[in-house]
């Protein structure tokens, strides 16, 4: 309010907070802080908080925070996110405020598409993305409908986020929780989301991830991937999730590769996961095609190489009859997967859960539905 915004929630206060940043980033007092007051409601059009900055800064969201509509001119560069902060480490930022980015509007404009035969025409923006930042903290905060994915993480280091909740509608498209890629040593903990698609992807890049006591669903479930897309190299190591919940989801623990491509996902754990009539609780899908009727995905040889994956203590019930799903290259095997204390039973009137496997060589003990396609 210092710097001339309004807090009205209808005029655009863009100068006002870039004016704002630009005196906390550029001041050399211990931690400066921007504040974002309560009982106000801000608008600003797409924004860059650039680093580096010349203290530890931080960022406090008391008050709600509103996108511009999609019909305003401010969206016309097709920005990749609402609101960026690049480059800045030390960046803490907490507060119990609400981001809506208004996604209903970029919903209907631009429903979900595929790329597998054209690119895709329509760009539906990231509500808060993180580009090159260290040391970084979220805390506390609430997105609300989100155009694309809430949160992305992309080439961070060193990063803690908590106490979050992400919402959108079951239905909204590609709407995921967090993605991360080319980022390492990121804790996600104690939050809750339900959305359109992946609570929690992790993409190429990432390593040293681990996301404890998250509530998921509705939603797509956490995925390491899809990887390998058109042939890329992809390396992906040191994921561990644990004492996290699933509702509803259309998947749980999931590792998902396209043919064709290379590199690795390697040292995953999934463990003591309880999940509630979710679709596919554990699954590996090394045949992940993403098009939609558009055009069959043929086999291919090549393929990102999966190994030293743990599911472990994972209970609960599934609305399949297959609800364990090993699925790998047949060129290039799955190796050392270890299912282990695994419960899973499906609700299906009058069917019993199974597990099936394709290549995948591994040991497991105490599983129901036993698994006794797993190779040795």
């Amino acid at each position: 309010m210092n710097y001339e915004a309004t807090g009205d929630g209808q005029s655009d206060d863009f100068q006002a907070f870039l004016k704002a940043w630009d005196a906390v980033c550029g001041s050399r007092r211990k931690n400066p802080t921007l504040i974002i007051p309560k009982n106000k409601k801000f608008l600003f059009s797409p924004i860059t908080f650039e680093g580096p900055c010349k203290s530890n800064v931080a960022v406090q969201i008391m008050g709600d925070v509103v996108a511009p509509s999609r019909s305003t001119s401010s969206w016309q560069s097709q920005s990749e996110a609402w609101i960026l902060f690049a480059n800045v480490t030390g960046l803490k930022v907490t507060g119990k405020g609400t981001l809506d980015a208004r996604g209903s509007e970029w919903w209907d404009w631009c429903p979900r598409v595929s790329s597998c035969i054209k690119p895709v025409v329509c760009k539906r923006p990231t509500t808060m993305r993180f580009l090159n930042c260290s040391s970084l903290h979220v805390s506390g905060l609430t997105s609300v409908d989100s155009g694309r994915n809430h949160i992305s993480i992309n080439s961070c280091q060193h990063g803690t986020f908590s106490f979050i909740t992400l919402i959108a509608p079951d239905e909204s498209p590609n709407t995921d929780g967090i993605d991360i890629s080319n980022s390492n040593n990121i804790a996600i903990s104690k939050s809750n989301i339900r959305t359109g698609d992946d609570c929690i992807a992790i993409n190429d890049g990432s390593s040293y991830i681990n996301i404890t006591e998250l509530t998921c669903g509705p939603g797509h479930g956490i995925s390491i991937g899809s990887l390998g897309k058109n042939g890329a190299k992809a390396e992906v190591e040191e994921i561990h999730v644990k004492n996290c919940t699933f509702n509803g989801t259309q998947n749980g623990a999931r590792i998902k590769t396209w043919q064709g491509g290379s590199g690795y996902a390697r040292k995953i754990s999934f463990e003591k996961i309880q999940l509630f009539d979710s679709g596919n609780p554990i699954i590996i899908d090394q045949y992940y095609c993403d098009c939609k009727g558009e055009k069959t995905c043929e086999n291919q040889t090549a393929a990102v190489q999966i190994s030293d994956v743990t599911f472990r203590d994972i209970q609960g019930t599934s609305n399949k009859t297959d609800v364990i799903k090993l699925s790998c290259s047949e060129t290039l095997a799955c190796t050392n997967i270890l299912v282990e204390n695994i419960h899973l039973t499906s609700t299906v009137e009058g069917e019993e859960a199974y597990s099936s496997c394709v290549n995948a060589h591994g040991r497991s003990s105490e599983s129901i539905p036993p698994i006794d396609c797993l190779l040795g």
